[in-house]
């Protein structure tokens, strides 16, 4: 397992997995090992996929100063692991709360970034939240689920301030395309691979400065993909295409039947999608 060492001195661990360019990808969660990205569909078979863990999740170290899991200050991890690969430019894929990370990143080193590949993203950065009624929305596309009716009962009383695990646990299948037994394995390992006191702190409001970032990956010329599910809350194909419209020259694509984790509901899709784009970049 390779690591290296961020400019504060923890040492972060980054996993290879795969054969061609590499691909730099950051997970989200927040503050999820990155094991649960997999093989990406099987995206392994043509991009090398860098896959890092960070700070106080899966094999990373735990830093001194917890103020470091708020994401704004993660970038200089981020650029730490490029120049530690001996990369001039980078390829960054990024999954969910991870879209953030990579926002910042290339808004703070607009010359290292050459195409960003934002996987069902959260845009914090860019002035883009989700909210309740995106997840009404986005659930009522699953009415005729099964599962539905006890999902749904306990978003009602999480969205009325419970934070009992067994509510959150019920509304785990709306995250997902498909609740089958591959969905249910992946899900099973989200809160053992969550560093849950680091999420807390990640995603504090004075990291984001929207309209600087917009301005700065506007003008950085990287390419932009944005992949949405077509089930998915977070975003909403709507709001995925919102994100699109504030950097100039974004691609949007829509995944057909896709949760929040569209890689393994369609990985044919999915795989060729991403490496469609990287190819064009």
């Amino acid at each position: 397992m390779p690591t290296f060492t961020a400019v504060d001195g923890t040492e972060l661990a980054y996993h290879l997995v795969g054969e061609g360019e590499p691909l730099l990808c950051l997970p989200g969660g927040a503050m999820r090992a990155s094991a649960y990205l997999g093989d990406l569909g099987g995206l392994s078979k043509r991009r090398t996929l860098v896959l890092l863990d960070l700070r106080g999740t899966g094999d990373s170290g735990i830093p001194a100063d917890p103020a470091t899991y708020r994401v704004d200050r993660q970038v200089a991890d981020v650029e730490a692991l490029r120049a530690h690969l001996g990369l001039d430019r980078v390829d960054v894929l990024t999954h969910s709360a991870g879209g953030d990370l990579a926002l910042l990143y290339a808004a703070a080193h607009p010359d290292r970034v050459r195409s960003l590949t934002l996987i069902t993203p959260r845009a914090r950065a860019l002035g883009i939240d989700f909210t309740q009624e995106h997840r009404r929305e986005a659930a009522a596309l699953r009415a005729a689920e099964p599962w539905f009716t006890a999902a749904y009962d306990a978003y009602e009383r999480i969205w009325g301030g419970s934070d009992a695990d067994a509510d959150w646990d019920a509304v785990i299948p709306f995250f997902y395309g498909r609740w089958d037994a591959a969905a249910q394995a992946h899900a099973a390992l989200d809160v053992s691979q969550t560093n849950m006191k680091a999420a807390d702190l990640y995603a504090s409001p004075e990291a984001y400065s929207p309209e600087t970032a917009r301005a700065a990956i506007a003008g950085s010329g990287a390419r932009v993909l944005i992949l949405a599910g077509e089930l998915d809350s977070g975003p909403l194909p709507r709001v995925a295409e919102a994100m699109a419209n504030l950097l100039p020259g974004a691609e949007l694509a829509v995944q057909r039947g896709a949760g929040h984790f569209p890689w393994l509901d369609d990985p044919a899709y999915f795989t060729r999608t991403v490496e469609t784009f990287l190819r064009s970049c």
